[in-house]
């Protein structure tokens, strides 16, 4: 053991399945989880709702919680969570003392005024004109605020008091998986003690749907697992709503707070791989072989996300490794820059309960047998960006 080994020792996952690590591991956990989907809103398209928050419980005041958008309510909660489960959220020294790292994509459009200037602009050849209409009497300036990418960090800061360093990522699945890395490397390093790190997703907003859409990644109509999209129905790709953020600690400091953690973090590589031609698969191949070094089988958490090239190469790269593989897209749907996050969340809950989850597509996916001692979790990008990390016992 060394005393800047990269421990978990806070938690903090919502998604369509509940609000929380012990909602997750029940919901996770039973012999046939069943997943929460939502088939009208954004028919044809299908997504995973978030359940019911009472955003108060880590949000407070009311006035911080208006001029947040759902995106960043939903982060700052989460965060609240992992800081309440790590046993930091009021320790005031800690918190002040604490690096944050997000991944973040941007915020969510007023679709009103995007549709109003649509339907003006066929009217009026004057576009020019029009857009500077518009931008005097339809657009609000905290609308651009509420666009930037940091704002989600800087709301964590406010509500949390997390104010030491903070960083923002952006590049959707790749963010999550640079997020994640450039955390552990910092304890591993010296230059974090402790650190809060991950990522928010709101995906029940039409112009988050939008970007997946156009190009052509979304799957239309019918739900189905992970490893079962069929191309006759788009994309492969069900998105959901949902946040993981997990508080990381240099062993020696966890063990001067007298904290038990969930688990540890070994090795995190990450690549983006040319895709065609088989690169992908081969990537992932080297990647499971660098990170795992052992022959036995190994639990996989798995971020596939559905779409059909990246989730084919990834199924194959698994199984010819001889992992087992536990597709969780296919109860919580896609969580764009969330999705590592996520997976290295679940990994390390089985590390702490000594328990593998069931299959959560039992035509698919094996059984695993015995209790895992070191969980692979990845995040392998629909589009581009892919990464692993060993999560091991603490």
């Amino acid at each position: 053991m060394n005393p800047t080994d990269v421990v978990i020792t806070g938690i903090g996952i919502v998604s369509s399945l509940g609000l929380g690590t012990d909602a997750h591991w029940q919901a996770l956990t039973n012999r046939e989880p069943v997943p929460v989907v939502d088939f009208e809103r954004f028919s044809p398209y299908i997504v995973h709702p978030l359940p019911e928050i009472d955003w108060s419980t880590q949000i407070p005041k009311r006035g911080d919680q208006r001029q947040m958008e759902t995106w960043q309510r939903l982060g700052t909660y989460t965060a609240g969570l992992a800081l309440e489960d790590a046993g930091i959220k009021e320790e005031e020294e800690l918190c002040a003392s604490m690096d944050m790292i997000v991944a973040a994509g941007g915020g969510e459009r007023d679709v009103a005024v995007d549709q109003a200037i649509l339907d003006a602009s066929l009217t009026r050849s004057d576009h020019d004109v029009l857009l500077n209409e518009k931008l005097t009497t339809e657009l609000r300036p905290t609308l651009f605020l509420a666009q930037l990418s940091n704002l989600l960090a800087g709301n964590i800061s406010i509500v949390h008091k997390v104010t030491g360093s903070s960083r923002t990522f952006m590049g959707e699945d790749g963010a999550g998986v640079s997020a994640i890395e450039t955390a552990a490397a910092r304890i591993r390093s010296g230059q974090s003690t402790h650190l809060l790190v991950g990522a928010a997703f709101q995906t029940e907003h039409p112009d988050m749907l939008l970007a997946y859409e156009l190009g052509g990644y979304l799957q239309r109509e019918k739900w189905s697992p992970v490893w079962q999209r069929s191309r006759d129905l788009g994309g492969g790709v069900i998105t959901g709503s949902g946040a993981a953020f997990l508080v990381l600690e240099a062993r020696e400091h966890a063990e001067r707070r007298g904290r038990t953690p969930y688990a540890t973090i070994g090795p995190v590589v990450s690549g983006r791989a040319r895709r065609k031609n088989g690169g992908l698969q081969n990537a992932l191949a080297d990647m499971i072989g660098t990170i795992t070094q052992k022959k036995e089988p190994i639990l996989a958490i798995s971020g596939a996300s559905g779409a059909h090239m990246p989730t084919a190469a990834e199924e194959t790269a698994l199984e010819s490794s001889g992992a087992i593989a536990r597709g969780f897209n296919t109860l919580t749907g896609h969580l764009k820059e969330a999705q590592f996050p996520f997976a290295v969340a679940l990994a390390a809950l089985a590390i702490r309960n000594r328990e593998a989850y069931p299959a959560f597509d039992s035509s698919r996916e094996k059984p695993f047998e015995g209790s895992p001692k070191a969980v692979l979790a990845t995040g392998v990008g629909y589009d581009c960006f892919e990464g692993m990390a060993l999560v091991i016992e603490a």
